[in-house]
């Protein structure tokens, strides 16, 4: 068995948008990279005289339109996703600025220049590649090649694993993990606190101010969102709706629609947050980061479930979002959003599901009803924009959650024909068999059809 290592706080990350693929994963790997240059003999750093950063994947195809040149110049400038000034991210290449490297030793100086937008279809081992080097003249100093894999998360040639604790409770899988809870009679938000503390060295009481941390910083996206109006960057032109949609949400007060339409108005608000640049969660990646806010706004403000219960449903969540990165993909660029929305929307229905009563069955049938029903889904961003149809498409996400939830815990979840462990092997299948036009390159679907944007 290969258990399941991935801390919480690893899945649930704050940074700025709109990729985490794009933006957050490739702002880490100009950080690593830097450090790595700062462990140069200072003969070896004084004698660089220009970096390069090559972008393949679709990394190149849509990279101008996630920032992603901005992400690899503020990670150089040592920049970290999770304190960026997301104003000051927005503006980092305006005006053709020029920045020196902030290496001892190094006059430097990195700008758009730096960045080369290559080759789409290439044979490294991950679809989002990045290729770093420093020169002198025209020798290589120093190169180093990186994968960002989704959800924010890298990779790079010759990486050491990292080492963390044994977990007491290792699993791979549903059905691993449902024997696990079966022989040791735990709930299942006691065995991934367990886990955590084991691969953290966190306690009980950090872990928990952690997440609720995170909580808050998902709420403040929603509320933002929501009371913020205007036009997303970029050139299609974009009107946020979120705050018209909660307007008409709070006039609407015998309607019965009125609920579903707060739930939309909330994820919307997040996930225009995203697009804008601004501070999220990637939940699991940021143009994903839509759907859980929304849902969990609606257990805090709504339901008014006692925060002890969230906090545990927030664990569920995570417990999905695991499933999923480890035996498929929650990449865009290599499951389509099937693996970013698809999975966020398991993750919300999994909360749900476990909020209300913490039955791992009804969680799993819940959890596997919602990714079932995003199999196949394309990520074709117009314009390379996190906008359309990302937007609405997390406002989708979070009702097909809900409406998963519903179905899971209104009807008997032993009946269910399909497992959860089954559906993510489908999930991982159709992402090997999806065109890359489908997969964040924007070469098919709607950014191929709606160009005119």
């Amino acid at each position: 068995m290969n258990p399941i290592r991935t801390s919480v706080f690893d899945l649930f990350k704050i940074g700025p948008g709109p990729s985490s693929s794009h933006t957050i994963g490739p702002m880490r790997v100009g950080k690593h990279f830097l450090s790595q240059l700062a462990t140069l003999q200072e003969y070896d750093r004084a004698r660089i005289d220009r970096l390069e950063v090559r972008l393949f994947g679709s990394l190149s195809a849509t990279g101008k339109g996630h920032g992603t040149d901005r992400a690899v110049i503020a990670g150089l400038l040592d920049w970290s996703p999770e304190t960026t000034d997301p104003d000051e991210f927005l503006h980092i290449l305006d005006f053709d600025a020029q920045y020196l490297l902030p290496l001892d030793g190094s006059s430097v100086y990195i700008s758009a220049k730096s960045i080369i937008f290559d080759e789409l279809v290439h044979d490294y081992d991950f679809s989002n590649t990045l290729i770093l080097t420093a020169y002198t003249q025209d020798q290589v100093v120093y190169t180093k090649t990186y994968y960002s894999i989704g959800g924010g998360f890298i990779l790079w040639d010759g990486m050491e694993p990292e080492h963390k604790g044994d977990v007491p409770f290792p699993y791979s899988n549903m059905k691993e993990l449902r024997a696990l809870l079966d022989e040791h009679q735990l709930p299942l938000h006691e065995l991934v606190l367990a886990n955590e503390m084991a691969i953290t060295g966190k306690s009980r009481e950090q872990i928990t101010a952690d997440m609720l941390a995170i909580m808050d910083a998902m709420d403040r996206a929603v509320t933002r969102g929501i009371s913020t109006e205007g036009v997303l960057p970029g050139s299609i032109g974009l009107s946020r709706k979120a705050p018209a949609v909660y307007k008409r949400a709070q006039e609407l007060v015998e309607s019965p629609d009125r609920f579903l339409i707060f739930l939309n108005a909330y994820s919307l608000a997040a996930s225009e947050e995203n697009a804008a640049g601004n501070i999220v969660v990637t939940a699991p990646t940021s143009g994903a980061s839509g759907v859980i806010p929304g849902v969990l706004y609606v257990l805090r403000h709504h339901f008014r479930y006692p925060i002890e219960t969230i906090v545990n449903g927030m664990f569920a969540a995570a417990v999905i979002g695991f499933l999923v990165k480890h035996n498929a993909s929650i990449s865009g660029a290599e499951a389509g959003c099937m693996g970013e929305v698809g999975t966020a929307s398991g993750m919300a229905a999994a909360m749900l599901s476990y909020c209300a009563k913490p039955d791992i069955a009804s969680l799993e049938s819940a959890a596997e009803i919602a990714i079932e029903h995003h199999l196949g889904m394309t990520c074709d961003p117009v314009g390379g924009y996190v906008q359309i149809p990302c937007i609405e498409r997390n406002a989708v996400g979070a009702v097909k959650a809900y409406n998963a939830y519903l179905l899971a815990t209104s009807g008997d979840p032993s009946k269910q024909k399909i497992s959860l462990d089954q559906v993510i092997d489908v999930v991982r299948e159709t992402g090997k068999d999806m065109s890359k036009k489908y997969k964040e390159t924007s070469q098919g679907g709607l950014a191929l059809n709606l160009t005119e944007c």
